[in-house]
């Protein structure tokens, strides 16, 4: 069969190509054409064409949005007009709704192609009259998130399937592979803290300089490692990192996570990643005028968490420190009550526990794909 598969972003390109091998087990004969990345190509091998790098759709933001319209258009029309002419046995979109959710309307409107989602947008969040397009668009969407199931089922009457966590899945697989090294020069073996700043250089800017300082109080008796994030320079990290005492790996978040006592921690999937290791985490998040960014977060957002780990949990099991909340002493104050010996660490290993069993042990991809060929199976 054919399969259109269309992801504006790398953790996209990451999940639809475990997404992709899956498929191929099931269906050897299986043909792709997508908007993908690098790591998608790879597992369509001959097998696929790549129209678009997800690099030449990634515009995030009003400002860069606008900027860049004309050129996210013409992308546009030409994934549609592609669709049409190559005609494929269904339409896999991959999270990205504001230009996924634009090309399944036209889809669903010119032709009788399905569409399938892996991945749901946040509309849980954030834009929930997103959930009239998707009703009206969508024929089956995938989750891997739990607590989408009785959003979507319960609340909006719209089925799903919850498939598992890819990111479960991944964590799994390297523990029990790590062969438990991490080569970073800690010449008095002292014990590590995680700072896992983010991957935008805004969100390193505004965020490392606080984690750095929330943790000075800590350096005779812990090494504070860094996570670098893939695209970014080291010497843009050198003026956060001089002089502190800081170290930086590249690559080796995993095994950073591995040999980790407690982390800072930006919002986002590191978040739940740190927990599936068992790493108490504050989670912090530094915006521009916080008063401001914490009275529309009351009237806009619709969820009580920004963190994956307690909106899994539905509860508060990770501190979270965002907008008004986000200040050096307060950092300071709830790293220090989780560091090894402390209650509340105890208390926060246990709702990890919760985590882990609400997420299950399906394996994301390969559910996902049985569903996607199973369904396919039915309409030929």
């Amino acid at each position: 069969m054919k399969y259109y598969l269309i992801v504006g972003e790398a953790s996209g390109d990451l999940h639809a190509s475990h997404l992709m091998s899956s498929i191929i087990t099931r269906d050897p004969e299986a043909q792709f054409r997508f908007f993908g990345g690098d790591m998608m190509s790879e597992a369509a091998g001959n097998r696929g064409v790549r129209l678009k790098h997800y690099r030449e759709l990634a515009y995030m933001g009003f400002i860069p949005v606008l900027l860049h319209l004309n050129t996210i258009l013409k992308n546009m029309k030409r994934c549609r007009e592609d669709i049409v002419a190559w005609n494929p046995d269904v339409v896999i979109l991959v999270d990205y709704p504001g230009f996924n959710l634009k090309v399944a309307k036209y889809i669903n409107e010119h032709t009788s192609i399905p569409l399938f989602y892996y991945i749901s947008p946040k509309i849980w969040a954030w834009k929930e009259h997103r959930i009239k397009a998707i009703k009206r668009d969508i024929s089956e969407m995938y989750s891997i998130l739990p607590f989408e199931v009785p959003f979507y089922e319960q609340k909006h009457n719209y089925p799903i399937h919850y498939v598992g966590n890819p990111t479960a899945d991944e964590v799994r697989q390297f523990r029990a592979s790590y062969d438990g090294t991490l080569d970073i020069p800690n010449d008095n073996g002292l014990p590590v803290i995680a700072l896992l700043a983010g991957s935008r250089l805004q969100e390193i800017k505004d965020n490392l300089p606080s984690m750095i300082e929330a943790t000075r109080h800590l350096s005779d008796r812990y090494q504070m490692v860094l996570a670098g994030a893939p695209g970014v320079a080291p010497d843009y990290y050198d003026r956060f990192l001089h002089g502190t005492g800081v170290r930086i790996v590249y690559g080796k978040t995993y095994p950073l996570l591995s040999h980790a006592v407690a982390a800072l921690v930006t919002s986002g999937t590191a978040t739940l990643e740190t927990a599936l290791f068992g790493v108490p985490q504050v989670v912090c998040y530094r915006m521009p005028f916080p008063q401001l960014v914490a009275l529309l977060r009351r009237l806009l957002l619709k969820v009580k968490y920004i963190s994956l780990v307690n909106l899994i949990a539905d509860a508060e099991v990770v501190r979270e420190l965002v907008a008004d909340t986000f200040t050096v002493d307060n950092i300071r104050r709830e790293l220090d009550a989780i560091l090894p010996g402390s209650p509340a660490r105890d208390v926060m290993l246990r709702g990890y526990e919760e985590v882990s069993r609400r997420l299950g042990t399906s394996v994301a991809p390969d559910n996902a794909a049985q569903l996607i060929f199973k369904a396919l199976r039915g309409r030929t």
